[in-house]
């Protein structure tokens, strides 16, 4: 499964959740995980990321929430910095993960 990349959006009023690097990654790994649980897999069952950060030096309090949402090893990841991102949000992820 290929999924597009989440930005910590609510999914109930589309509208922005936290402030914080720490605040909206949370929010993003929640969405991803509706994702993956709507198509039958889980977190486990990923096997690669891309994160894209407003500002590189979010890198560890980002990756402090970030690895909480793995069980097992880590998947493949790349981590990125780019000059913006939708609706000005410091975070979104996308992900590659098995289904079945």
């Amino acid at each position: 499964m290929f999924a597009s990349g989440q930005v910590p959006l609510s999914p109930e009023t589309g509208e922005i959740v936290g402030e914080t690097i720490q605040e909206q990654t949370k929010q993003v790994l929640k969405n991803i995980g509706a994702i993956l649980a709507e198509a039958g897999t889980d977190f486990d069952h990923v096997v690669k990321t891309t994160c894209f950060l407003s500002d590189m030096n979010d890198f560890v309090p980002f990756n402090e929430v970030y690895q909480t949402a793995f069980n097992k090893e880590f998947p493949a990841r790349s981590a990125v910095e780019v000059a913006r991102l939708p609706r000005d949000v410091k975070v979104e992820i996308e992900v590659i993960a098995e289904i079945g």
